[in-house]
């Protein structure tokens, strides 16, 4: 069984890198895996082919890597922790707490929101971590004073929803070229982090990547029911709020900084658990991390190649995982 995994592990990463150069490789300007290769060890003899593989290329795909990475991570938590396969990294309102402070900051300040500068930038990836970060610090002090999980899950639901409500109607009230800019950030975007910024999503995410590790023996006990879990020594009230921690760093940074990718959280945790054949968040946590990325850095390639919206792939991709979870599990 174990050298099964690790064969399984090998070849996911070999391929993952695989994909990693290919994605870099593929644009308007297309690149060989060679020319990419040498780029990456500093042997190119083209200096514009270095700029662009490393200056522009390289950076998108480490940020597809992260958010593949994330959003599977917090998907697989929240599956987890609320026993429900339908339970996404955004079930909570993490994706829409987001989108109503960015929607605020576009659609309530469009001669700020609609600039093109760093500022601008900085300032629509601040709104969307607060957001999200405001939304889950509610729902998770509510959830220390209910111990059924299931009805946080709901509170989180009606959140998420009434959020929405505000932010169809911010749309309703703004103006064409306000709505135009907000529309683009809800399709998502893997280019729009910058050198500058590529540090701060990294430092977000390693820290919530430290805290799923963290959680990995609660993830564990959960599997055998929440009541049967506190017998074994599981603290609910610190485990619960580990997880939301992480799935708040995880899913509230790539939202911030590349808008709501949908389906990735969702789906991705089935996927992992059926390539590994195996429940063990030991196995799963590293798996679906591996499988996320590679999934994403394959949706960044077809995005390009068809240049249409990631989010456009992602859902593709997803809502057929979405419907054979529902047939095989039709008591969801």
């Amino acid at each position: 069984m174990k050298g099964r995994i690790t064969i399984i592990f090998i070849v996911l990463t070999l391929f993952t890198v695989l994909l990693l150069l290919v994605d870099i490789g593929a644009g308007s300007v297309k690149l060989s895996i060679g020319d990419v290769a040498k780029a990456l060890i500093g042997e190119s003899e083209d200096p514009a082919v270095s700029k662009i593989v490393i200056d522009i290329r390289l950076i998108k795909s480490i940020v597809a890597i992260l958010a593949g990475a994330a959003l599977s991570i917090s998907g697989l938590q929240m599956q987890t922790m609320f026993r429900n396969p339908l339970a996404g990294p955004y079930v909570l309102g993490v994706s829409s707490g987001a989108s109503l402070a960015v929607a605020l900051f576009i659609l309530g300040l469009p001669g700020l929101g609609m600039q093109s500068g760093i500022m601008s930038t900085i300032g629509m990836t601040g709104a969307a971590l607060l957001g999200s970060g405001i939304v889950l610090a509610l729902v998770a002090v509510v959830g220390r004073r209910i111990k059924d999980i299931m009805v946080v899950l709901i509170l989180g639901m009606m959140v998420s929803s009434g959020i929405s409500a505000i932010v169809q109607i911010l749309q309703y009230m703004s103006s064409d070229e306000a709505l135009k800019s907000f529309v683009i950030w809800t399709m998502g975007s893997l280019g729009n982090v910058t050198s500058e910024q590529l540090p701060i999503l990294l430092a977000v995410v390693f820290i919530g990547l430290i805290l799923a590790v963290a959680t990995i023996k609660s993830l564990n006990l959960l599997l055998l029911g929440e009541e049967y879990a506190v017998t074994m020594g599981y603290n609910s009230r610190r485990g619960r709020t580990m997880i939301l921690m992480s799935t708040a760093l995880l899913a509230g940074s790539v939202t911030a900084f590349c808008g709501p990718i949908g389906f990735i959280g969702l789906a991705l945790p089935h996927v992992a658990r059926a390539i590994f054949g195996s429940a063990d968040h030991r196995i799963l946590i590293p798996g679906v991390a591996l499988t996320g990325a590679a999934v994403m850095l394959g949706c960044d390639i077809v995005s390009k190649i068809l240049v249409i919206p990631i989010n456009a792939i992602t859902a593709l991709i997803g809502i057929p995982i979405v419907i054979w979870i529902v047939f095989r599990q039709r008591a969801v």
